[in-house]
């Protein structure tokens, strides 16, 4: 069953326009929708690179189960919101933020996939009193990061792609992929895509189709100054990843794990990038524990 998604466009203090997908207010047709609407806690999702962002249909019955409320946001420069230039990773706590006051939320729970990993713990970093816990799955550790050979075990594709934006906006928007580019999943994430999270292809495929600035200044954004610490993220937080990831190699998820204060790790050996969110109902239901939905405190304090 494919889950209605209520639309929002909201208008940010700078002016620019923020558009955000809210499940629990499926069927209402004008203005907010109450904070509970029927759901205990809100969930925003956190996209990744190159896509919109509508909350993950394979992830809407775990949630309905878990009474939680999937909300979800385009970046900026993707599908319904305008572009913002020179934008850093931390700035997502501010559309966080709006997004929260638009529907009439206090607390959530922030899950990131692949780049929005970065900008689910930017949101966790800059609402410590909102967001209750984070979950980061497949996700980039700072270009900065002390020790970590940030490059080492990705994707050539991958490398030439980011390496393109340690040159700026104008040189990644430039950048052209090569027809015989190296692959940037393995074999599990394939069948992934090809079954039961070939929803992807309906958040991608329009990212690709739409103007690329959101991808351009995203990867710009991984490769300068996040502009917050990860030690600077006092919430549970779990950290999810795939050991055969391509795209952002197993090293960057023990970094930030060895790094946030209250970090679990899990690193399933044999998964890639997208295969690794098999794990996904479980990591849910661990950042529910650990928000106090349901009982139990798996994160360690």
């Amino acid at each position: 069953m494919t889950t209605r998604l209520r639309t929002l466009d909201l208008r940010m203090t700078d002016g620019r326009a923020l558009r955000a997908y809210d499940s629990g207010a499926a069927g209402v047709p004008d203005g907010p929708a109450p904070a509970d609407a029927g759901h205990d806690l809100v969930a925003v999702w956190c996209h990744g690179t190159p896509n919109l962002g509508m909350p993950p249909e394979p992830l809407m019955t775990v949630a309905r189960e878990l009474r939680l409320r999937w909300v979800g946001y385009d970046r900026p420069g993707y599908g319904g919101s305008d572009p913002l230039p020179g934008r850093t990773v931390a700035d997502a706590g501010h559309d966080v933020a709006a997004v929260l006051d638009a529907l009439g939320a206090e607390r959530c729970l922030v899950v990131g996939h692949s780049g929005g990993g970065p900008h689910a713990l930017a949101a966790a970093a800059a609402l410590p009193d909102r967001v209750a816990a984070a979950v980061v799955v497949s996700s980039l550790a700072p270009h900065d990061a002390p020790g970590l050979d940030w490059f080492a075990g990705m994707s050539a594709t991958g490398q030439e792609v980011l390496t393109a934006a340690e040159h700026g906006r104008a040189a990644r928007l430039a950048h052209v992929e090569r027809a015989d580019a190296e692959p940037i999943f393995v074999q599990r994430d394939l069948d992934a895509l090809a079954g039961p999270w070939s929803w992807f292809m309906d958040v991608v495929e329009p990212a690709l189709a739409g103007d690329p600035a959101g991808a351009a200044d995203d990867d710009v954004a991984y490769v300068t100054p996040w502009g917050f610490a990860p030690d600077a993220v006092v919430q549970p937080v779990l950290v999810v990843h795939g050991g055969a990831d391509l795209v952002a190699p197993a090293s960057h998820a023990r970094w930030l794990a060895a790094r946030l204060p209250r970090a679990e790790l899990w690193v399933e050996a044999d998964d890639g990038h997208v295969s690794v969110l098999r794990r996904a109902d479980d990591a849910l239901r661990w950042a529910a524990r650990a928000a106090g939905v349901l009982p139990g405190a798996p994160a360690r304090s």
